[in-house]
């Protein structure tokens, strides 16, 4: 009986909370359907009203008039990144059960401000969406700067993802908190070649195999399953639902003129894995990019977290991969190597690259592409 009492008051003191009104927001609110506002990532308009997202690297760009702007989001979206005009990037936080609104700038001298927003983590637990922005009362959004016409696209995993690149230890573990996506090789190499990136990673995923999974793979949820899709979903039952994870990814909304691929590190995870299967997801995820993308270059990545044995056999498997479809006659198929982290001061956390590991790793892969596409 007492059970039922307390849990009768929790029911109650929850009405009484989600009955709970404060004062409208003040300013002028704009929509995410306006017009100015620049998307960049694979992010569902099936609600307009709510553009929805959950792989890292997204970005939301706009120019405003003002003083001030907030920004408008579902409660629990996540971590941004945001940058005002050319001020230090900073961090954004949306954790808190209801909080929806947080102030990006205040004080700003009376004129045309630009924000950049990118969204820092992996999604997949908190189904982000981007909900408007406040700005001053009267004021309106203007034409944005024009996006780089450069195009990358990055295929990865949790080093794509900036998983821990913020931790201060390898034995620590994965927090949100620490995962940055701002700062990967990939956010930075994108910058450094002044191109967009598009973003399709996930920590712990696979050409074939997910980490720790059986030797015989992971059919359900590795990366030749996900590619064609909008966001991720670790399980293939949430595309039946009623969400935008059932949602087939329009390629045509971008055509990236070169896509990087780093996979292969959870495929070798554990010691229990299958290189024939694997050489078969490459080829896999390879035809469907190919497929997809008929005009880009394709440049598949290894190092950072390979080493020894695992490193030289990822290697050989990618080349061999590359060899066999330049003989099939797709001469815009390459390979690239990254070194792998070479001490405890580039790690962050469980094991992964740190910020300054990203950096170096950006410059390696900068100085690739720029003579791969001729982007000086």
């Amino acid at each position: 009986m007492k059970k039922v009492i307390i849990l009768a008051f929790v029911a109650m003191m929850c009405q009484q909370l989600m009955a709970i009104k404060t004062v409208p927001v003040q300013g002028s609110i704009i929509r995410p359907t306006d017009k100015h506002i620049q998307y960049t990532g694979r992010i569902s308009f099936t609600n307009p009203e709510r553009p929805a997202f959950n792989f890292p690297g997204v970005q939301i760009i706009a120019a405003f008039e003002g003083t001030s702007l907030r920004m408008m989001a579902k409660p629990q979206s996540g971590y941004f990144m945001a940058q005002i005009d050319k001020a230090e990037p900073f961090k954004v936080a949306f954790r808190g059960e209801r909080d929806s609104v947080v102030t990006l700038a205040t004080a700003l001298a009376d004129g045309v401000h630009t924000v950049k927003l990118m969204y820092v983590i992996e999604g997949y637990e908190f189904y982000p969406e981007f909900w408007g922005f406040v700005l001053d009362k009267g004021k309106k959004l203007v034409d944005a700067p024009a996006l780089p016409s450069r195009k990358i696209e990055f295929i990865g995993n949790s080093i794509t993802c900036g998983y821990g690149n913020e931790g201060l230890k390898k034995e620590e573990h994965f927090d949100y908190a620490t995962e940055n996506h701002y700062y990967s090789y990939a956010s930075i190499t994108a910058r450094n070649l002044d191109a967009q990136h598009w973003v399709v990673a996930r920590s712990g995923i696979g050409a074939y195999r997910n980490y720790g999974e059986a030797k015989s793979g992971s059919p359900r949820s590795c990366m030749p399953v996900q590619y064609e899709y909008t966001g991720y979903a670790y399980d293939l039952k949430l595309r039946q639902e009623a969400s935008f994870l059932r949602e087939k990814w329009d390629f045509t909304r971008y055509q990236p003129d070169v896509v990087c691929i780093n996979l292969g590190t959870n495929d070798m995870s554990t010691n229990n894995y299958d290189l024939r299967l694997l050489k078969q997801g490459y080829q896999k995820l390879l035809q469907l990019v190919r497929q997809h993308n008929p005009q880009a270059k394709i440049v598949f990545l290894s190092g950072s977290m390979l080493y020894n044995k695992e490193l030289q056999q990822v290697k050989q498997l990618l080349d061999g991969v590359v060899a066999e479809a330049r003989k099939a006659g797709d001469a815009e198929v390459y390979r690239f190597d990254m070194a792998p982290i070479s001490g405890d001061e580039w790690y962050g956390n469980d094991w992964h690259p740190n910020v300054y590991e990203d950096e170096k790793m950006a410059g390696e892969l900068t100085a690739y592409l720029r003579s791969l596409m001729n982007w000086f």
